[in-house]
């Protein structure tokens, strides 16, 4: 009898594994289906298309755009250059004509003006003889001051002022555009608008047309800024004796450039 169990026990755990496999395969059967309409229906293939009798294709073009504008602000390096055989002596020297300097600057440029010392350095001079080691014969002192001021009719003014009371060197003039949202704005559009029309041109070259436009991407905006040719103390000295400092201010170019992606269709 006991036989008899285990025989029926066999036949039943066979039959259940046998249901299982069976089951199994119909399940990954219809999982293969799916993928299978799934893919279809996200990339037809080229049956499909040819029956639309319509090919859609992908174009990339850049668009650029330079608008120019007038700058609003213009920053100044000043400098006052001493030297003497003493450190002590340069750095005193310096120290005195600096505070000249800027209290000189500070009035030529009015309240709304900001003016900072942007660099000072102090360095031995050396003279340099062939197998020999180098001789210190002097030291130099150098005071920078930065001046930024929106009021750009004051730039000559502020030179001359500089030069009178002491500075010997104008390391750079430059000029450049605060408020320039405005500018970007106008140019990021013009840019986007070549962009398109490039797009447009190219399918009609194809003999297509722009379904719509995949991707945008901005690919920056260059901002401004115009150096003025830097001065020397020889130079600040002539123009403090004659005529006050001309400065030419001209306008500036702002860059922007777009790349864009669109989907065009032609026909088979």
């Amino acid at each position: 009898m006991i036989k008899n169990l285990l025989k029926t026990s066999c036949i039943a755990s066979a039959v259940v594994l046998a249901v299982l496999f069976y089951a199994a395969r119909i399940d990954a059967a219809v999982i293969r289906l799916d993928d299978q309409q799934a893919g279809t229906t996200a990339q037809p293939n080229g049956d499909a298309m040819a029956r639309d009798g319509k090919r859609p294709m992908r174009v990339m073009v850049m668009g650029d755009a330079v608008v120019q504008a007038q700058p609003d602000t213009a920053i100044l390096n000043v400098s006052v250059v001493t030297q003497s055989r003493r450190a002590l002596d340069a750095q005193t020297d310096n120290a005195n004509k600096s505070d000249a300097v800027i209290r000189a600057v500070k009035a030529s440029a009015g309240a709304g003006a900001e003016v900072k010392t942007s660099g000072y350095n102090l360095q031995p001079q050396r003279v340099y003889k062939e197998n020999q080691p180098p001789t210190i014969v002097g030291y130099e002192a150098r005071n920078t001051v930065t001046v930024t001021l929106s009021d750009l009719t004051k730039v000559g003014a502020v030179i001359d002022a500089a030069s009178q009371a002491g500075a010997n060197n104008v390391d750079n003039v430059a000029f450049t555009l605060r408020k320039d949202r405005p500018a970007r704005e106008q140019a990021l559009a013009e840019a986007t608008r070549e962009a398109l029309s490039k797009a447009q041109t190219v399918a009609q070259a194809l003999g297509a047309r722009v379904v719509r436009v995949i991707e945008v991407q901005e690919g920056g905006i260059i901002r401004p800024l115009y150096d003025a040719p830097p001065m020397n103390g020889r130079e600040m000295q002539m123009r403090a004796s004659n005529a006050p400092t001309p400065i030419e201010i001209g306008t500036l170019d702002i860059r922007s450039q777009v790349q864009l992606i669109a989907e065009i269709e032609t026909a088979q």
